[in-house]
């Protein structure tokens, strides 16, 4: 386990539902009574003490039980961390992407490919940190895994990350897709795109997948969620697909000699990079007879903090002034869609701090009912908006809602529980045991709150959404890592060490969402800011391009390479244990990659 991560880190938490078997399975059995006599009474004095191991729960057993219920699922995480990012640089040489006459790359036989993908979150979280510029805090993190003076400037092999691609680029096609599946789910006559997606459309309303801590509450606790899950895959997801694919056929590179770090805000991201449908097993259609993950290891902000750390390396003495040339992507076309000159990603307030997924399905049918209005309405608390998009008639067009903290989700998941009919003769189901079915009268100020009215809901396991992530920088970090954080949090004393007020918390908060809604309107080049940006309808044109031509670079169906599936995880708590479980732990373990 990361020695920055403890329960006492978790912003939302809910406690266990059932005992975790595996520590009961591991204790040591008590050592026999030396004396023969049955009658003989031990006094207390001379009892000895058993001195019992802690218990080893590794995330093969995490994965393997549903005992647990909590916000982030990933304090059973004893891998994936800091250390195990250090220990593959130094173990493998870092492969340049160099194609010989033939087409094919010449590899060295412990050579390795390094890419990383960087979620916004972390470049916000930097920002307010260090008191720099969210443009800034981007270059710091090229400099820190691909500059001379980072990573590459120690180790073994001076190895270093060849390619960081920021995974906002792959959240705006996410973005696209989201659209595309809710028109397909919500269209009276059948779907209309093309790209194979229609074959297993979620049900209405449609929840959000991106989360992990979330997907793991479905699956574990609620499997009648799974059918109305979004089907696509998350941006870190779908980051390590189009990454580990392209490179590897390109290149003729094998998927196991790409290795793939994601640096994201959320502990939970962990889990999700160790799930079995995201190996290239989903996309190989060679099926590899050991799958290897689309996303080799996941470190949170902190994390970035312990990395740069072990290395002896201060973050704000990079030359992060200049940015970090990377070598052209094999593709020319997914080149340009990955590294763009220009970044059309702009968040703001109603998009939200978790990256915009109702906020995009949103703008894009009100782009589609000119005239219309998208009406809001707080919930019960800051955590729950419901918003409606009415047409200059004043009626209804769309439902959505956004839910963020589990305390909310588990609101919003007895709105949606079936109908459970009663078995006394002729009863029949209250409004309440079926899912809030009864339809309210809607004013122009009011949405529904009935979550079967919903077409879309973003959910979120966090509250405050995926800047408040369980990895991310805290206020208290931030104090001790530099003076100048100190001074734009207004603190007169250095090195203060009090327990941070909720008033503060909330001050830091609020900062870290400024850095990251600042994301790109503090661009220094004035010749980019006085580009006019593309509209929504050329952007998704642009996007749909992009990822056909991956699509067909593959001879894969798009349906394929971004979407995923789910599955009910049924509980061993309680059931009585087999000599075959250790070799369904150990077969899982070779699914999830190898090494857990």
């Amino acid at each position: 386990m990361s020695a920055i991560l403890s329960a006492d880190d978790l912003n939302d938490f809910i406690s266990p539902g059932v005992a975790c078997i595996k520590p009961v399975e591991t204790l040591p059995q008590k050592e026999t009574s030396q004396s023969d006599n049955p009658y003989e009474v031990t006094k207390e004095d001379k009892v000895q003490p058993e001195n019992l191991p802690p218990a080893q729960i590794s995330l093969t057993d995490c994965l393997a039980c549903s005992g647990c219920v909590t916000s982030a699922e990933a304090v059973l995480i004893s891998l994936q961390s800091h250390t195990e990012v250090l220990n593959t640089l130094d173990a493998h040489p870092e492969l340049l992407p160099t194609l010989n006459a033939h087409g094919s790359s010449d590899i060295q036989d412990d050579g390795r490919i390094f890419v990383a993908s960087v979620s916004p979150q972390v470049r916000a979280s930097l920002a307010a940190t260090y008191g720099i510029s969210e443009t800034e805090a981007t270059r710091m993190i090229h400099q820190f895994l691909s500059g001379p003076h980072g990573l590459r400037a120690g180790g073994k092999h001076g190895s270093g990350f060849t390619w960081v691609v920021d995974s906002n680029i792959i959240r705006e096609a996410v973005l696209v897709l989201t659209t595309d599946e809710v028109s397909d789910t919500l269209a009276p006559t059948g779907p209309s795109t093309t790209n194979g997606s229609s074959n297993n459309l979620p049900k209405k309303p449609i929840l959000s997948s991106a989360c992990p801590g979330w997907i793991c509450y479905a699956e574990k606790t609620h499997p009648f969620i799974l059918p109305h899950l979004s089907r696509l895959k998350s941006p870190q997801a779908l980051s390590g697909t189009l990454l580990k694919s392209v490179l590897s056929k390109t290149l003729g590179v094998p998927a196991s000699r790409i290795w793939h770090l994601a640096v994201m805000p959320c502990f939970d991201k962990k889990l999700e990079a160790s799930r079995e449908e995201l190996t290239d097993a989903s996309w190989n259609s060679s099926e590899p007879a050991s799958p290897v993950r689309d996303v080799d290891c996941v470190i949170t902000t902190r994390e970035l903090l312990s990395l740069a750390s072990s290395r002896g390396i201060s973050l704000p003495s990079l030359p992060f002034a200049s940015s970090v040339p990377f070598p052209q992507f094999p593709d020319k076309a997914l080149d340009s869609f990955l590294f763009p000159k220009r970044t059309s990603s702009v968040q703001s307030m109603e998009t939200g701090t978790s990256g915009g997924y109702l906020h995009h399905v949103l703008l894009a049918f009100q782009s589609r009912n000119p005239g219309s209005q998208i009406i809001t309405q707080r919930g019960r608390n800051a955590d729950v908006m419901e918003y409606v998009l009415m047409s200059p008639q004043q009626q209804p067009i769309l439902k959505a809602a956004r839910y963020y903290g589990f305390r909310n989700i588990q609101n919003l998941v007895r709105k949606l529980k079936p109908a459970r009919m009663s078995r006394l003769p002729g009863a029949r189901p209250s409004a309440a045991q079926a899912g809030g079915t009864r339809r309210q009268p809607l004013s122009r100020n009011a949405a529904t709150s009935s979550g079967s009215e919903y077409a879309y809901v973003e959910v979120m396991a966090c509250p405050g959404g995926c800047t408040n992530g369980g990895g991310q920088i805290r206020i208290e970090d931030a104090r001790e890592i530099n003076t100048a954080a100190q001074k734009v949090l207004g603190e007169t004393q250095e090195g203060t060490t009090s327990k941070p007020s909720p008033h503060e918390q909330r001050s830091w908060l609020a900062r870290v969402d400024e850095a990251y809604f600042s994301a790109g309107s503090d661009s220094e080049d004035d010749t980019e800011s006085s580009l006019q940006p593309p509209s929504m309808s050329e952007k998704e044109l642009q996007i749909h391009q992009a990822l056909q031509h991956w699509s067909d670079l593959m001879s894969i169906p798009l349906s394929t390479l971004a979407y995923t599936t789910y599955r009910e995880v049924e509980s061993d708590v309680g059931k009585p244990q087999t000599a075959d479980d250790t070799a369904r732990v150990v077969e899982l373990a070779g699914k999830t990659g190898g090494g857990w």
